[in-house]
C-alpha cells in the first residue's frame, strides 16, 4: 500500500493539485479493500516498482440506462511514458466496461495538459466542450445538507 500511495501522491504533483491532498494509507486500503469498497484499481509493477496505476468506480447514465465507469486516476510515472503503459492500463479498463455491459467509460482531463488530450483522442475519446465540472466538498456539502433536516 506504501508503494501506490506514493504514486497516487506522485499524481497529485503532476496535477497541480499537491495542496488538496489529504489521503491516508490507511483510509486507501480500507477504501480498497473494506467490506464496502467505493474503488478499484489497476496497477502496473515493473522490475519489483510500481509505475503506473488507474482508479475507478462504477456510476450510471440514466440517459442510456446503462451502468458505467468512472476514471478518477490515470498515471505512469514521468520516466516509463511513452512506453504504452497507459494505453495498456486505458484499455484493460475498456475491457472491464464491456464485461460490465457499460455504456461509458468517463474520465476528466486537466485543460493544460494538452499531452493528455491528444492522447485520449488518439485513443478514440471524445472532449465533451458544453459541460463544466461542479463540485462540493467539506463545509460546502455540510451547509448544504443542513437546508435538508
Amino acid at each position: 500500500m506504501p508503494a501506490l500511495f506514493q504514486l497516487i501522491q506522485s499524481k497529485a504533483e503532476f496535477d497541480r493539485q499537491l495542496h488538496q491532498f489529504s489521503s491516508d494509507p490507511d483510509t486507501l486500503s480500507q477504501h480498497l479493500f473494506g467490506s464496502r469498497p467505493y474503488v478499484e484499481g489497476l496497477v502496473v509493477e515493473q522490475a519489483g516498482q510500481l509505475i503506473g496505476f488507474a482508479s475507478f468506480s462504477p456510476n450510471y447514465s440514466t440517459f442510456l440506462t446503462q451502468p458505467g465507469i468512472y476514471l478518477e486516476d490515470l498515471f505512469v510515472l514521468p520516466e516509463y511514458r511513452t512506453q504504452g503503459i497507459g494505453k495498456t492500463l486505458l484499455a484493460k479498463l475498456a475491457q472491464i466496461a464491456l464485461d460490465r455491459h457499460c455504456g461509458r467509460l468517463e474520465w476528466l482531463v486537466a485543460t493544460w495538459n494538452e499531452r493528455a488530450i491528444a492522447f485520449y483522442q488518439h485513443m478514440g475519446a471524445t472532449l465533451l466542450p458544453d459541460w463544466r465540472i461542479c463540485r462540493m466538498t467539506g463545509e460546502a456539502i455540510a451547509n448544504l445538507a443542513q437546508t435538508y433536516s
